[in-house]
């Protein structure tokens, strides 16, 4: 925060540090008013113009003759739907890493790596300059609106707590860096916001997952840490290590001062109950955010419990209806383009990026729901190949994440971790059914039980379940296989994927990866 700049120098002074938090509420007020009094879709329609302007001589530019375009329209005629695939091959592979003027101007410092989670394949993520910037002013924004919200929380009279990945970014031939799209972050974090967050940067350095939550352990419980970002799984390991190596019994013991936090890359719902515990205390909030490696997409208004699209940070966004999607997760070839104009209320859409760093109607793979229009206040419901349709019964992510939640609350346990997919039949003309593979937090419950309630809820929410639930005709009662205490981790930890930002596939649609995590767990023993 440029505000601050001037107190670098006294941080860990509590006069400078309350100065500073009151700096932050009154810009906090200041950008909360601004974007409620802003017109997104006009917003959005400058947004798309001056990127197409800036990149009008760049190879893609030429390509697609940006020249020519003044109009969402115009776009929308030029530049077709792509995935990330089609900008590797097409326009990235053959000049990596020095994409100088190839989809973006100037040369790219930095690739966020991501294997997404419904593909094993590493992707290369340009991240521009612009980019750097785009995504410090989300991030400025989604504090803003906390503070906006909760005034008398103070979050600068301590430190935030950023788990994220390593750091340890990887040296290109072209000097650029990759890696982790938190270690990027991490590493362009502003000189004046050092002294208010934790850890220091030489410590995400740290590769070794284990060794670094037990490190962030032992040093975080001799800090004022006042706000906590991450991925809910990893945040309740360091929860675990944190009262492991204190003897304290909640995590509100070790921090008394904790208000905030804020999580992502999963739906909060099945954390929400052993979160609170794990905290111990009402003072806590929790805020979701909506970032992905080709741009942060939307933050959560507390006003609205509601995550809400940021318009005004260089990137232009499209929605296309799922229901153009076919049962193998493609797209039709000329779908419907939906912007902040023109979207409605209570469709699933699946989000298209245009960035400043280069990727242009990019179906990043979401899936979003919008509740309102002004302001824009949508849910994210899943992936577009993160569906159950294998027995017709058209079972989107959302859906699936609200049944496992009702079930453990009605069951009185916490499902922290889970997978789902179809389990087909050795006779083709008997029915199938899901497996569930649900780690539990402490004792496992009536597993059949468990199976009923997810059954009965989804019977409740999706109008396509329960007629394929009739007499057992179309789909058998889902099976649920408790799964031990850690065995989500060692199985991500054995596929290169502990830590940092990776996340379980919560959903298979044709059964491939159910069966393999099946066979892994039962050779390992981790089945209950």
């Amino acid at each position: 925060m440029p505000t601050t700049a001037f107190l670098a120098p006294f941080a860990n002074l509590s006069l400078v540090r309350k100065a500073a938090d009151a700096f932050m509420v009154r810009h906090a007020h200041n950008r909360a008013v601004a974007l409620d009094r802003m017109d997104a879709g006009a917003v959005q329609h400058a947004t798309l113009r001056r990127l197409v302007r800036h990149a009008r001589n760049t190879k893609f530019g030429r390509d697609h003759d940006f020249s020519r375009i003044s109009s969402v329209a115009d776009y929308q005629a030029r530049v077709r739907i792509r995935d990330y695939e089609w900008f590797w091959n097409t326009y990235w592979k053959q000049a990596y890493p020095n994409l100088d003027n190839i989809t973006w101007p100037g040369k790219i410092p930095y690739y966020a790596l991501s294997s997404g989670t419904t593909s094993g394949a590493t992707k290369y993520i340009p991240v521009s300059w612009e980019m750097v910037k785009s995504n410090r002013k989300a991030a400025y924004t989604t504090t803003a609106l906390f503070r906006h919200a909760h005034p008398t929380a103070k979050l600068l009279n301590g430190k935030f707590f950023f788990l994220g990945g390593s750091t340890d970014l990887r040296k290109q031939s072209d000097g650029s860096l990759a890696g982790d799209l938190s270690g990027i972050a991490s590493k362009e974090v502003l000189a004046c916001l050092r002294p208010y967050i934790f850890p220091p940067y030489d410590m995400m350095l740290i590769t070794d997952w284990d060794a670094k939550v037990r490190r962030f352990a032992e040093l975080a419980a001799r800090e004022r840490i006042t706000a906590i970002s991450g991925i809910p799984a990893w945040m309740l390991v360091l929860f675990g290590k944190l009262k492991e190596v204190t003897g304290k019994k909640s995590v509100a013991d070790v921090w008394p001062e904790l208000r905030l936090i804020i999580h992502g890359g999963t739906k909060f719902d099945p954390f929400r109950d052993i979160f609170k515990r794990e905290i111990g205390s009402d003072a806590v909030k929790f805020c979701e955010v909506y970032p992905c490696s080709e741009g942060f997409i939307a933050t959560e208004d507390p006003r609205y419990n509601l995550l809400r699209v940021v318009p005004d940070h260089n990137i232009f966004f499209e929605f296309v209806p799922f229901d153009e999607f076919d049962n193998n997760g493609h797209l039709k070839e000329f779908p419907t383009r939906h912007t902040l104009a023109t979207i409605e209320t209570g469709v699933q859409y699946a989000v298209v990026v245009t960035s400043c760093a280069g990727v242009w109607a990019d179906l990043v793979g979401d899936t979003v729901c919008f509740e309102r229009k002004n302001p824009p206040l949508l849910r994210f419901t899943g992936r577009t190949k993160y569906f159950l349709s294998a027995f017709g019964e058209h079972l989107i992510s959302e859906e699936v994440e609200k049944a496992v939640a009702h079930a453990a609350h009605v069951c009185g346990v916490d499902a922290i971790e889970f997978h789902v997919g179809p389990l087909f039949p050795d006779d083709p003309r008997e029915p199938g059914r899901h497996l569930y593979l649900i780690e539990f937090a402490d004792s496992s419950p009536d597993l059949v039980c468990f199976a009923r309630e997810i059954d009965a809820e989804l019977t409740r929410i999706n109008e396509d379940y329960g007629p394929h639930r009739v007499n057992d005709l179309a789909m058998m009662m889902p099976e649920v296989r408790g799964v031990k205490h850690g065995g989500f981790r060692a199985w991500m930890k054995a596929r290169g994927k502990d830590g940092g930002q990776n996340k379980v596939p919560r959903m298979d649609n044709n059964g491939t990866l159910t069966k393999d995590m099946t066979n892994w767990f039962t050779s390992g023993g981790w089945f209950v």
